[in-house]
């Protein structure tokens, strides 16, 4: 049980590192700065930004929820 948790835990690690490297940044330098508050009032986050913010969520979530498992498991013996 503790080798399945620790695969999954691993996969989990593993997706959420790529959906975030694969998430565009914030602010792109001076013209990020002056752009911002327009992308702010009409948007710009759309389509696959949007699509990888949740997988990243989603894999966060399952990541510490498989840290916490693990932690249970291990104290058990």
């Amino acid at each position: 049980m503790t080798t399945f948790v620790l695969v999954l835990h691993t996969l989990f690690a593993l997706g959420l590192i790529s959906t975030v490297l694969m998430q565009s940044g914030k602010s792109a330098g001076l013209s990020g700065s002056i752009a911002g508050a327009g992308e702010q009032i009409f948007g710009k986050k759309k389509g696959l930004d949007e699509i990888l913010n949740r997988f990243s969520m989603a894999f966060a979530t399952l990541f510490v929820l498989t840290s916490v498992l693990m932690l249970f498991l291990e104290s058990r013996g």
